[in-house]
Protein backbone atom coordinates (compact mmCIF):
# COMPACT_ATOMS: atom_id res chain seq x y z
CA UNK A 1 0.00 0.00 0.00
CA UNK A 2 1.09 3.55 -0.40
CA UNK A 3 0.74 6.15 1.55
CA UNK A 4 1.17 10.12 1.26
CA UNK A 5 2.63 11.76 4.13
CA UNK A 6 2.34 15.63 4.56
CA UNK A 7 3.36 18.26 7.55
CA UNK A 8 3.92 21.91 6.74
CA UNK A 9 6.94 24.47 6.85
CA UNK A 10 7.16 26.50 10.06
CA UNK A 11 5.29 29.49 10.13
CA UNK A 12 4.32 32.45 12.57
CA UNK A 13 8.21 32.90 13.54
CA UNK A 14 8.86 29.20 14.38
CA UNK A 15 12.38 27.29 13.51
CA UNK A 16 10.69 24.00 12.70
CA UNK A 17 7.49 22.29 12.46
CA UNK A 18 6.70 19.50 14.45
CA UNK A 19 3.80 17.95 12.00
CA UNK A 20 7.03 17.73 9.51
CA UNK A 21 9.26 16.33 12.05
CA UNK A 22 7.59 13.95 12.74
CA UNK A 23 6.61 12.93 9.24
CA UNK A 24 10.03 12.65 8.04
CA UNK A 25 10.56 10.25 11.67
CA UNK A 26 7.68 7.95 10.90
CA UNK A 27 8.94 4.22 10.45
CA UNK A 28 6.52 3.02 8.17
CA UNK A 29 5.88 -0.94 8.50
CA UNK A 30 4.09 -2.99 6.05
CA UNK A 31 3.39 0.01 3.62
CA UNK A 32 5.39 2.46 1.53
CA UNK A 33 5.60 6.19 2.57
CA UNK A 34 6.53 9.14 0.47
CA UNK A 35 6.40 12.46 2.84
CA UNK A 36 5.81 15.88 0.75
CA UNK A 37 6.08 19.28 2.79
CA UNK A 38 3.51 21.75 1.87
CA UNK A 39 3.89 25.75 2.05
CA UNK A 40 1.90 27.72 4.82
CA UNK A 41 0.65 29.17 2.60
CA UNK A 42 -3.16 29.60 1.67
CA UNK A 43 -3.42 28.34 -2.39
CA UNK A 44 -0.14 27.17 -2.69
CA UNK A 45 -0.45 24.35 -0.20
CA UNK A 46 -3.20 23.16 -1.98
CA UNK A 47 -1.53 23.38 -5.48
CA UNK A 48 1.46 21.52 -4.52
CA UNK A 49 -0.92 18.58 -2.52
CA UNK A 50 -2.89 18.49 -5.99
CA UNK A 51 0.35 17.76 -8.25
CA UNK A 52 1.53 15.44 -6.22
CA UNK A 53 -1.65 13.59 -6.18
CA UNK A 54 -1.82 13.97 -9.78
CA UNK A 55 1.83 12.50 -10.46
CA UNK A 56 1.15 9.29 -8.82
CA UNK A 57 -1.50 6.69 -6.89
CA UNK A 58 -1.52 6.54 -3.52
CA UNK A 59 -4.10 4.41 -1.45
CA UNK A 60 -4.03 6.46 1.83
CA UNK A 61 -3.01 10.47 2.32
CA UNK A 62 -2.74 11.80 5.61
CA UNK A 63 -1.83 15.40 6.07
CA UNK A 64 -1.26 16.46 9.57
CA UNK A 65 -0.42 19.81 11.03
CA UNK A 66 1.18 21.64 14.18
CA UNK A 67 -1.47 22.85 16.59
CA UNK A 68 0.09 24.92 19.55
CA UNK A 69 -1.48 24.20 22.97
CA UNK A 70 -2.96 20.58 22.14
CA UNK A 71 -1.68 18.14 24.04
CA UNK A 72 -2.64 14.79 21.90
CA UNK A 73 -2.78 13.91 18.67
CA UNK A 74 -5.83 14.69 17.31
CA UNK A 75 -7.52 13.34 13.79
CA UNK A 76 -9.72 15.97 12.93
CA UNK A 77 -13.52 14.46 11.97
CA UNK A 78 -14.78 17.69 9.95
CA UNK A 79 -13.03 20.32 7.37
CA UNK A 80 -15.12 23.31 6.77
CA UNK A 81 -15.02 25.62 3.63
CA UNK A 82 -14.04 28.98 4.82
CA UNK A 83 -10.58 30.76 5.63
CA UNK A 84 -11.13 33.25 8.62
CA UNK A 85 -6.74 33.98 9.19
CA UNK A 86 -6.16 35.21 12.61
CA UNK A 87 -2.80 35.99 11.08
CA UNK A 88 -0.61 36.07 7.80
CA UNK A 89 0.09 32.77 5.89
CA UNK A 90 4.01 32.70 4.76
CA UNK A 91 3.23 34.41 1.72
CA UNK A 92 1.81 37.31 3.60
CA UNK A 93 -1.64 36.71 2.64
CA UNK A 94 -4.74 36.83 5.83
CA UNK A 95 -7.90 35.75 4.07
CA UNK A 96 -11.02 36.94 6.12
CA UNK A 97 -14.62 35.24 5.45
CA UNK A 98 -13.61 33.55 2.32
CA UNK A 99 -14.32 30.26 1.05
CA UNK A 100 -11.27 27.60 0.56
CA UNK A 101 -13.47 26.64 -2.66
CA UNK A 102 -15.95 29.00 -3.92
CA UNK A 103 -19.11 27.39 -4.70
CA UNK A 104 -18.19 24.24 -2.60
CA UNK A 105 -20.04 22.06 -0.14
CA UNK A 106 -19.85 23.86 3.25
CA UNK A 107 -17.74 20.58 4.47
CA UNK A 108 -16.64 17.52 4.41
CA UNK A 109 -16.11 14.53 6.83
CA UNK A 110 -12.90 13.28 6.87
CA UNK A 111 -12.39 9.66 5.28
CA UNK A 112 -10.18 8.12 8.74
CA UNK A 113 -11.79 6.08 10.63
CA UNK A 114 -10.71 8.70 13.29
CA UNK A 115 -12.49 6.42 16.03
CA UNK A 116 -10.39 3.58 15.55
CA UNK A 117 -7.15 5.77 15.46
CA UNK A 118 -7.60 7.08 18.60
CA UNK A 119 -8.29 4.04 20.36
CA UNK A 120 -5.23 2.56 18.55
CA UNK A 121 -3.23 5.56 19.58
CA UNK A 122 -4.33 5.86 22.80
CA UNK A 123 -3.58 1.74 23.51
CA UNK A 124 -0.01 2.79 22.88
CA UNK A 125 -0.45 5.05 26.24
CA UNK A 126 -0.28 8.38 23.84
CA UNK A 127 -2.20 11.10 24.73
CA UNK A 128 -4.75 11.53 21.80
CA UNK A 129 -8.32 12.39 20.73
CA UNK A 130 -10.60 12.78 18.04
CA UNK A 131 -10.82 16.66 16.85
CA UNK A 132 -14.34 18.31 15.64
CA UNK A 133 -12.62 21.80 14.20
CA UNK A 134 -9.05 21.72 12.15
CA UNK A 135 -9.82 25.52 12.56
CA UNK A 136 -9.61 28.20 10.04
CA UNK A 137 -5.71 28.78 9.01
CA UNK A 138 -4.03 26.67 6.48
CA UNK A 139 -4.42 23.33 8.16
CA UNK A 140 -8.51 23.88 7.53
CA UNK A 141 -8.00 24.87 4.20
CA UNK A 142 -5.21 21.54 3.33
CA UNK A 143 -7.98 19.27 4.38
CA UNK A 144 -10.77 20.76 3.18
CA UNK A 145 -9.00 21.01 -0.05
CA UNK A 146 -7.62 17.40 0.03
CA UNK A 147 -10.82 16.51 0.90
CA UNK A 148 -12.41 18.55 -2.45
CA UNK A 149 -9.31 16.39 -4.27
CA UNK A 150 -11.26 13.40 -3.30
CA UNK A 151 -14.50 13.99 -3.95
CA UNK A 152 -13.70 15.86 -7.59
CA UNK A 153 -11.04 14.27 -9.13
CA UNK A 154 -9.78 11.14 -7.11
CA UNK A 155 -12.85 9.43 -5.66
CA UNK A 156 -11.86 6.04 -3.68
CA UNK A 157 -9.19 7.99 -2.18
CA UNK A 158 -9.37 7.03 1.35
CA UNK A 159 -7.61 10.77 3.46
CA UNK A 160 -7.75 12.72 6.08
CA UNK A 161 -6.28 14.90 8.31
CA UNK A 162 -4.07 15.04 11.85
CA UNK A 163 -2.82 17.76 13.71
CA UNK A 164 -0.41 16.95 16.56
CA UNK A 165 1.22 18.70 19.71
CA UNK A 166 4.81 21.15 19.40
CA UNK A 167 7.54 19.26 20.16
CA UNK A 168 9.40 19.51 23.67
CA UNK A 169 12.11 22.15 22.06
CA UNK A 170 9.27 24.44 20.49
CA UNK A 171 7.30 24.62 23.89
CA UNK A 172 10.35 24.81 25.91
CA UNK A 173 9.77 28.32 27.87
CA UNK A 174 6.60 28.73 26.29
CA UNK A 175 4.51 26.64 29.26
CA UNK A 176 2.20 24.68 26.28
CA UNK A 177 1.70 20.82 25.97
CA UNK A 178 3.92 19.13 24.24
CA UNK A 179 5.17 15.84 22.54
CA UNK A 180 8.60 14.24 21.66
CA UNK A 181 8.90 14.17 17.99
CA UNK A 182 9.53 10.06 18.03
CA UNK A 183 5.91 9.66 19.98
CA UNK A 184 3.99 11.66 17.61
CA UNK A 185 5.96 9.74 14.68
CA UNK A 186 4.74 6.57 16.54
CA UNK A 187 1.42 7.84 16.97
CA UNK A 188 1.16 8.31 12.85
CA UNK A 189 2.23 5.51 11.97
CA UNK A 190 -0.35 3.85 14.08
CA UNK A 191 -3.35 6.28 12.52
CA UNK A 192 -1.85 5.19 9.29
CA UNK A 193 -1.67 1.52 9.79
CA UNK A 194 -5.11 1.57 11.26
CA UNK A 195 -6.08 3.52 8.20
CA UNK A 196 -5.21 0.63 6.10
CA UNK A 197 -6.76 -2.04 8.07
CA UNK A 198 -9.94 -0.39 9.35
CA UNK A 199 -13.16 -0.61 6.70
CA UNK A 200 -15.95 0.63 9.40
CA UNK A 201 -15.02 2.70 12.62
CA UNK A 202 -15.44 1.94 16.06
CA UNK A 203 -19.26 2.68 17.30
CA UNK A 204 -18.04 4.87 20.13
CA UNK A 205 -18.68 8.06 21.79
CA UNK A 206 -16.01 10.95 20.75
CA UNK A 207 -18.72 13.83 20.97
CA UNK A 208 -18.27 16.94 23.36
CA UNK A 209 -20.28 19.06 24.99
CA UNK A 210 -19.05 22.56 23.71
Amino acid sequence: MDVLLTGFDPFDGEDTNSSWDAAVAVEPTGYRLTTLRLPCAFGDSITVLRDALAARHYDLVVSTGQAGGRAGVTPERVAVNLDDARIPDNAGAQPIDEPVVPGGPAAYFTGLPVKACVAAVQAEDIPASVSHTAGTFVCNHVFYGLMHLVATEHPGLRAGFVHVPLSPAQAEGRDLPSLPVATTARALDLIIRTSLSTSADLRATAGTLH
